[in-house]
């Protein structure tokens, strides 16, 4: 009985460090999505403006949280899952030379 009762601990406590493991892999996914979705939001908003921001996130899987426009930086702040993170992008003045 007591050989049982040794090899169901030692299962529990297996099957707890595999979901530990396994939840800070997610938020370790979750943080690199975040992240990634908020630079191409950033970029999107500086250049085409908030709307194009918030569609950017969308499309990167996250949520815009926040958009702040001001001269020629965009920031943004999304969300993705309990992940946030924060971009700033600066739009180019770009000149022909003709």
């Amino acid at each position: 009985m007591v050989g049982l009762v040794g090899w169901l601990m030692a299962l529990s406590v297996s099957a707890s460090l595999v979901f530990g493991i396994s939840e800070v892999g997610n938020a370790a996914i979750d943080d690199a999505r975040a992240a990634t979705a908020a630079d191409a939001a950033a970029l999107a908003g500086a250049a085409a403006g908030s709307e194009e921001a918030a569609e950017a996130a969308r499309r990167n899987g996250a949520t815009l949280v926040s958009v702040t426009l001001r001269g020629h930086v965009t920031s943004v702040e999304v969300r993705v899952g309990n992940a946030r993170a924060i971009a700033h992008a600066k739009r180019a003045l770009v000149f022909d030379r003709e």
